[in-house]
């Protein structure tokens, strides 16, 4: 089969478009599924990049997004079948540590995710636990059916499961344009929350104006804080989603309400910020960090998306073999939405 691998560590010129052994079953629970589409997600970057701090044997086929079709179970499987449609969980766990046994596999301590420990989407054929493969909500194409699960089900870990998020709350989300700023914008909005977005681009804050952002702030020319707390009246928002860090986190802080909430899984502009950790309790403030979601978290969106009819926002397709330049796009952050990689035989 035709993958994409890494020999080793390093920039975009370390991804090689060849031919690879296909995947064989090894347990009696997991399946191969052959790929129509698979999508980028920034941990792609850093683990091409080898600065994640896991440890992964090389060559290695990087990707934790993917949709296709089932063409072998083990024997054991139940929940899918040959000829299934199916969307991909990204992370498995051990199954016998505390996190595991609580139906919280995504906190495993010896967590396997596609792309890490796990061999990757950038190919044709993937193996993983039979567990992890869904089927595709009503109405997806494969090529959206790869773009929601990794970021989706992260933003339902935080803004749902974690936050909490009401119908009427002001949400504030920093960075529109990448796929989890993305989706977040898209469920706030399904759940009627009055949407802040802040860019450094206007093409983008206006993009997103079109993907229902109540309003769009230009962090290079006006402080977001001010911007925000003008706009409600001096109150501030009741939950912010900031995956930026940096410079950020304090403005992030400023902006939210009394009793408001932070969430966050990334920090793309710096790890460090510093923090006056009187603001947080004079205000009852609440941060959550989370990566990933659980497969309740994953079951809950399935519906969310049946009922809802919610579609990822797409920014680009690439053939496989390009998957190159599609993470050249990704990394200059050019993107507004999800970057996919379509799949066909050759």
């Amino acid at each position: 089969m035709k993958a994409v691998r890494i020999h080793e560590h390093g920039g975009v010129d370390k991804l090689r478009y060849e031919e690879v052994p296909e995947p064989k079953l090894s347990s009696p629970m997991e399946a191969i599924v052959q790929l129509k589409a698979a999508a980028l997600n920034r941990i792609d970057l850093l683990n091409r990049a080898g600065v994640t701090g896991i440890e992964i044997s090389l060559p290695h086929i990087l990707g934790a997004d993917g949709a296709g079709i089932v063409v072998e179970v083990g024997e054991q499987v139940k929940n899918v079948k040959k000829g299934d449609a199916v969307c991909l969980y990204p992370p498995s766990g051990c199954g016998q540590c505390e996190f595991c046994i609580t139906d919280r596999d995504f906190m495993c301590i010896r967590l396997r995710a596609l792309g890490e420990r796990l061999k990757g989407t950038y190919a044709e054929y993937v193996k993983l636990p039979a567990e992890n493969c869904f089927a595709i909500p009503p109405g997806l194409s494969f090529e959206e059916a790869a773009a929601f699960p990794l970021v989706f089900v992260t933003v339902w870990r935080m803004l749902i499961t974690n936050a909490r998020l009401k119908p009427g709350e002001h949400v504030l989300i920093l960075g529109i344009g990448g796929g989890v700023a993305t989706a977040a914008l898209q469920v706030a909005k399904q759940m009627g929350a009055h949407v802040f977005v802040t860019s450094s681009s206007e093409e983008k804050l206006e993009m997103a104006k079109n993907w229902g952002a109540d309003h769009g702030i230009n962090y290079r020319r006006s402080d977001f804080t001010k911007e925000v707390r003008t706009l409600t009246g001096k109150r501030g928002v009741d939950v912010v989603l900031d995956c930026v860090g940096g410079e950020s986190w304090v403005k992030s802080l400023a902006a939210l309400a009394k009793g408001g909430r932070l969430v966050t899984c990334g920090a793309t502009a710096g790890a460090n910020p510093q923090t006056d950790i009187r603001r947080i309790f004079w205000n009852h403030l609440k941060i959550f960090g989370s990566t990933l979601g659980s497969r309740e978290d994953f079951r809950q969106l399935l519906s969310f998306m049946r009922t809802s009819q919610i579609r990822p926002i797409m920014d680009q397709l690439f053939p496989l073999k390009e998957a190159g330049a599609a993470q050249r796009r990704l990394e200059e952050g050019k993107q507004f939405g999800k970057i996919v990689l379509q799949i066909t035989d050759e």
